[in-house]
């Protein structure tokens, strides 16, 4: 599918707004996984504003495509994507991680529009996205499932026992999205759990695997225009790397960024950063 340069500017606009909502959100509580959701936003924004087929006033529509979060701890950066969507009212976004809020910190299904599973354990959402993928197919549905999962959950084994279901089962209704950025609560990704080299295992896994920089949006495009338009029936991944802390240079090189406090002088810092990446 061809896009034109002022789609993606366009898609570039609605990335910008993704982080800016993520960052508006960590300053009511001060703290959080901020860094995560300033390198996934430019996936979001494809897949929100590109990709995906969904109705704003009606969630649970049956037609719409699935977005699954299986790494929950991102639910602040879904947030973002909701409220830029219109899926969650945008007012809500100051009751971010309070008590009563639709927006508590770890993803949860039961509480937010547009949320379709609860993420708090990770390594479940792949096997869920293929029961979901699997039921599409029996209702001869034309809908898609998005997941995004984290580079840390590959250390999961129920992840590998799904991806391997997933080709089995022929699933090409299945986009996943892994979040190479390197970073988990126990240190880098790599020497938590060695997963490399990730494209060749995935694709002897029976996968059509594709590698991109996650922060270049042309990339981003292109890679979910090839998974969708991908002839074989195989279900599709896109290897994803990003940099924690996108957009906002101090919290880029921050040593230690899973789950970052941000002093309260620092809030109008990342937001005047964005600004000024947005303007460049």
């Amino acid at each position: 599918m061809a896009t034109s340069k002022g789609h993606n500017r366009e898609l570039a606009e609605r990335a910008y707004r993704v982080r800016r909502n993520a960052v508006l959100m960590g300053e009511v509580q001060g703290q959080g996984y901020i860094a995560q959701a300033l390198d996934i936003a430019d996936v979001l924004a494809t897949a929100y504003f590109h990709a995906m087929r969904y109705r704003p006033d009606d969630p649970t529509w049956e037609g719409r495509d699935r977005f699954l979060l299986s790494n929950g701890h991102y639910a602040i950066a879904l947030y973002a994507a909701l409220i830029e969507a219109g899926i969650i009212p945008r007012e809500e976004l100051e009751t971010y991680g309070s008590d009563e809020s639709r927006l508590p910190m770890s993803g949860m299904a039961s509480y937010t529009p547009g949320m379709e599973m609860s993420g708090g354990s990770l390594g479940v959402g792949m096997s869920i996205a293929v029961g979901m993928a699997l039921g599409l197919k029996r209702k001869k549905s034309d809908s898609r499932v998005y997941i995004l999962f984290s580079d840390g959950e590959l250390d999961e084994g129920s992840v590998w026992e799904a991806l391997m279901s997933a080709a089995h089962y022929k699933l090409d209704n299945i986009v996943a999205i892994v979040d190479v950025n390197n970073q988990q609560a126990d240190g880098p990704s790599t020497q938590v759990m060695a997963f490399e080299p990730l494209v060749q295992k995935l694709e002897a896994f029976g996968w059509f695997v594709q590698r991109i920089d996650g922060n270049d949006l042309d990339a981003v495009v292109v890679a979910f225009d090839a998974a969708k338009d991908h002839p074989e029936p195989k279900p599709r991944i896109i290897v994803a790397d990003t940099l924690m802390g996108k957009g906002v240079p101090f919290l880029e090189v921050r040593e230690k960024n899973h789950f970052i406090r941000v002093d309260a002088h620092e809030w109008q810092l990342a937001l005047a950063a964005l600004d000024e990446g947005r303007l460049a």
